[in-house]
Parts: C-alpha cells; structure tokens; sequence
C-alpha cells in the first residue's frame, strides 16, 4: 500500500512512533490522518503541527465502545477507512509477580485493543474487498522482553493475532503487517530506564536504539512492499532464525547479557 490519498487511523497517536508515522503518512500525502490517544490535548497538539489533514481524538483503546465510535466517526467523515494502525502499547518491567493489574492492563492494550480494532474496521474493509492493518507488536513478539514478562506474553500474543488475521483475510484483500522494532527512543524506553528496569537497560546496551522517525520510514517502506513482518531492526531477522534453530544456545546468550548487565550495576 502507498500512502497516498489514503485515509489512515493511527492508535498512540499523540507521540512516538504513532506520532511519527503520523507525520510521514501525511509527507506521504495522506488525504487524511486521525490520531486517536488517551492524551486527546498530546494528540491536538501533534495534530496541529503536522497541518490540516491531520486531526485528534481522544480514545480509550481498552474500550471497545470507544474503539467502534472511532471507526464509525471516521468512516462517516472520510468515507472510509484505508489503513488502520493499532499502535498503542504499555510495558511493566515486571515479571511473573507483576500485580494482576499490570497483567490485566497489558492483556487489554497490547492484544484485546487489536481485536477490538479488528472488529470494528473488517466489516467495511471485507465489503470494499480492500483494506490495511498494521499493528505494532514490538520485536518482544518474536523474541522476548528480558525482564517484563507481560509485555513478553502479550506482544507474542499480537504477533500471534496478526497472523491469524493474515491468514484468515489475505485472498479477502486485506493486508497485515506486524511492525517490531527492537529499541526505539520513546517515552516507553525513557521510563523503563528511569526505573531500572532491565528489559530497558538491555535495550539500551544493545547499541541498536532507533528514532520514531526511523520506525517510521520502515514501516512506509514495509506497507508499500506488503510484508507481513516489518523489522526496522534488521538484526532482528538474524537473532529471530538463531533462536528458531538453536533455542538453548540463544537462552544461553541472553542470560549471559544479563549476567553482564547486572554485575555491572551492583
């Protein structure tokens, strides 16, 4: 898919990668860009900076009630929608005695908001017999999060459910696309350091942390040439077939990072 004329919804609109993807949609020539949030004020104020044909909703996407309206409001202004992008996401840096709060809130946002997503745009889409999803999983989807056991689950989870979806709805002329980038200089990443938390400092370490901006140029590049995973890490694919073919020598190496990060900091 080329972005241009095209109408596109992006969830976790009002900064990091949606934000980004924002912008380069409309550079794109995007007819018209909606960027849905929790934050509604962040997401005006990208909106009002990236120029006309963007505008903000405020936008719980734990709430399916709230997803659909989403939809249905910008179906009715814009006659459709061509591309929607389920991009928001949390992460924890908690592991398996993460409180069931933190587990639930991960469920809701990192997966269910796919679904409910998925549900509201098909029917449309399935009509029209074309249509795009393209959902922001995190490289956490095909390798793992070290440290943050939910956000590990439920980005495999959305991996999982993009595919389903792929498979389900190809020769129906839907398209997926599942975005994993690796590090990516956002709030998320800011927090998790500012907290200590290990995934984050493993991330960090790595060397390999890019802008939102690069995201960004990685996944037009990805929708216009219908790939199902888009790595804006390339090492990504690398370490993705490691694991597949030796996975105890992969968990080996892992470890041995995290032993290194962590003599590091004591």
């Amino acid at each position: 898919m080329y972005l241009t004329d095209r109408v596109a919804v992006i969830t976790g609109g009002a900064g990091g990668i949606g934000a980004a993807l924002g912008r380069r949609f409309v550079a794109e020539g995007a007819a018209a860009v909606v960027l849905a949030d929790l934050n509604a004020d962040a997401a005006r104020a990208v909106a009002q900076a990236i120029g006309p044909v963007a505008h903000a909703v405020g936008v719980d996407v734990t709430d399916e009630r709230q997803v659909r309206t989403l939809v249905e409001e910008t179906e009715r202004q814009y006659g459709r929608i061509d591309l929607f992008c389920a991009n928001a996401g949390v992460a924890t840096g908690g592991g398996v005695e993460a409180p069931d709060a933190d587990w639930d809130r991960a469920w809701r946002v990192n997966v269910l908001a796919h679904v409910y997503a998925a549900r509201a745009v098909l029917p449309a889409m399935l009509h029209r017999g074309q249509g795009y999803l393209l959902m922001t999983c995190s490289a956490a989807g095909v390798l793992t999060a070290v440290g943050d056991a939910p956000y590990t689950a439920t980005k495999h989870a959305a991996v999982g459910f993009a595919e389903w979806l792929a498979i389900t709805y190809r020769d129906a002329g839907i398209r997926v696309s599942a975005l994993c980038p690796q590090g990516v200089d956002t709030p998320m990443l800011a927090e998790g350091l500012a907290a200590g938390h290990l995934g984050a400092r493993v991330i960090a370490a790595s060397g390999a942390v890019l802008t939102p901006d690069q995201v960004a140029d990685a996944a037009v590049a990805g929708l216009a040439e219908e790939r199902f995973l888009i790595l804006p890490h390339p090492e990504v694919a690398g370490y993705a077939r490691r694991r597949a073919e030796d996975p105890d020598g992969w968990q080996a190496g892992v470890r041995k990072l995290v032993r290194k990060l962590r003599a590091a900091s004591q």
